[in-house]
């Protein structure tokens, strides 16, 4: 054999039998892997061009390898990037859902509030002309603490209803009886008439029954948007543990560091790993799953008889009743006043020669709920309600079905039809450890990942609560209370299951009630019964005949 072809086949006899077996040349160049690496983002700088031994690797197999240790370390943090990605965007619809409700319904309540406001300044101001806006601050203040609830004031619906309706009773009883004087003493007796004699009739129990079990409903469902909102928001900026990170870059880039980028890891594999990484977020599908239910139960009282806007569409229309009932009513209840009050001192000469105001005499077509208005983002509460119904039921279960979703993704895994020629953590075959059930305790004997069952995590403890705290307003709500104002009464706290006294059940028409007041004070002076019985006769048959003539007419 000649010389020189001695010296070309011994140092190639001598490289072959260098290679480990079964290793072949193309198995040891990293072309593939330079070029998966360097579409990441990362230097080629960092990447040998033929495989080198694996002894330094920390988390991937230490066998012939196309990583680095620098390769290692920043492949870690790419999975570690990639998985807070993937939960963001998975759990991407579960937040826009409540941020963008949450803007919908609060804008909703809040038109619906400033166009009832102004609906009652414009009638009013049309139909009582200066009288009203001598008084139209008692209204005013009225739609201010209604403002001031729904966006979380510390307001007793109830108290300030009969407040309310103490004041109208104080202003109009001046108007009816002109011809007195009445001092703040005398009219503070006066609204304490209010409950006993009902001069409004019935209006004032059926509205607050009404108001505050709409109310409550409408600012609490909000609540619960927010909460949901911030909860949703919260849990899927995720912080990985050590442990899951390790999992995560075996998962996902040590087939790179194997020299196999293509392959992705099996699906089983995945849930496994995802299941560790996100353990102690399924642990927040149970209470989360009971608040959804809570939201959809609220949900079809707002649908039903608790709907805020068939309660302020029309009320000025009701309170303008209850003043008509009030004008029919005046003779007896000034008469029942004046024997508990007292007789009031007369006014002055000018102001007693004027009679009650007749421009105080008008009465309203009844409200038609088929009318109903489209208000905020020209929509109806109905039409918001079935739509959130509708993307709430699609978000329960969604935190336990985070591994599911992700691993579903074509672009994570080899998927569930392809068991076999997928990335296993050790090489390209089957996976085989079972898959693990959901939530930390049920992690012990995780294969993928280090979970420490002993630790929950107090963040998402933290939003465990929130939720439960939210979910006992809900269910509250649903029965017409308030957390804050538990109501004690017979009349408006009810069962849970009744709708309160809505117009459909209710009789509309208002009975005058008359109630024994309390006896006068011997040292105040007797009334003269036949004159004031005489003024109020003539009165009261004035404004009669003023209010069917009128009542013709409308027909």
């Amino acid at each position: 054999m000649p010389s020189w072809i001695g010296a070309v086949i011994l140092p190639l006899l001598g490289l072959l039998l260098s290679l480990p077996a079964g290793a072949d040349v193309k198995a040891r160049s990293c072309g593939e892997v330079r070029q998966a690496y360097g579409a990441k983002g990362f230097s080629l700088a960092d990447i040998p061009y033929q495989e080198i031994a694996g002894e330094h690797l920390r988390i991937c197999p230490q066998e012939y390898t196309c990583c680095t240790t620098e390769m290692e370390d920043k492949l870690s943090q790419q999975s570690k990037l990639e998985f807070e990605n993937l939960v963001e965007e998975t759990s991407h619809f579960v937040r826009t859902t409540f941020v963008s409700r949450h803007k919908k319904f609060d804008e909703f309540f809040r038109e619906l509030l400033e166009n009832a406001e102004k609906s009652l300044n414009d009638m009013f101001v049309r139909t009582y002309g200066m009288l009203y806006m001598q008084n139209s601050e008692v209204f005013q203040d009225l739609f201010t603490e209604l403002k001031r609830y729904y966006t979380g004031g510390n307001v007793n619906l109830e108290e300030m209803l009969n407040d309310f309706w103490a004041r109208l009773l104080e202003r109009m009883f001046q108007l009816i009886n002109p011809q007195y004087h009445f001092s703040e003493d005398y009219l503070e007796c006066v609204s304490k008439y209010t409950d006993q004699l009902k001069p409004f009739g019935d209006v004032p129990r059926k509205l607050k029954i009404q108001v505050t079990r709409a109310f409550i409903a409408a600012r609490t469902f909000v609540q619960g948007l927010t909460v949901g909102r911030e909860v949703a928001n919260r849990v899927s900026k995720v912080s990985p543990t050590p442990g899951c990170i390790r999992a995560l870059m075996k998962m996902l880039y040590c087939p790179y560091c194997r020299g196999l980028p293509t392959v992705r890891p099996c699906n089983n594999y995945c849930l496994n790993v995802m299941k560790g990484c996100l353990a102690n977020q399924a642990d927040l599908d149970t209470e989360w799953n009971l608040f959804i239910d809570a939201m959809l139960l609220v949900a079809e009282r707002l649908e039903g008889p608790f709907n805020i806007e068939s309660v302020m569409d029309p009320i000025d229309v009701k309170i303008s009743e209850a003043i008509m009932n009030m004008q029919e009513n005046s003779m007896q209840v000034s008469a029942k006043v004046f024997q508990g009050c007292g007789q009031p001192k007369p006014a002055p000469a000018l102001r007693s020669a004027r009679s009650a105001p007749e421009n105080f005499n008008t009465r309203f077509r009844p409200y038609n709920p088929e009318e109903r208005p489209t208000t905020a983002a020209g929509t109806s509460l109905d039409r918001l309600v079935t739509d959130i119904k509708e993307k709430l039921k699609l978000s329960k279960k969604v935190w336990s079905a985070l591994p599911y979703t992700i691993c579903k993704d074509e672009s994570v895994t080899a998927g569930t039809s392809n068991e076999e020629e997928c990335w296993n953590g050790h090489s390209k075959a089957r996976y085989l450890p079972e898959i693990m059930n959901d939530g930390l305790t049920n992690q012990i004997n995780n294969p993928e990942v280090d979970v420490d069952i002993t630790r929950p995590d107090t963040f998402i403890r933290q939003q465990i609560m929130a939720l439960r705290v939210m979910t006992n307003k809900l269910k509250n709500a649903y029965n017409g209370n308030d957390v804050n104002f538990q109501d004690t009464s017979d009349e408006s706290s009810g069962s849970g299951s009744g709708s309160g006294c809505m117009d459909d059940v209710c009789p509309t028409e208002f009975e005058f009630v008359t109630t024994e007041a309390p006896a006068m004070d011997p040292d105040r002076r007797e009334v003269d019964s036949s004159a004031a019985q005489r003024g109020h006769s003539l009165l009261s048959w004035s404004l009669t005949c003023i209010v069917l003539a009128l009542q013709r007419l409308c027909r």
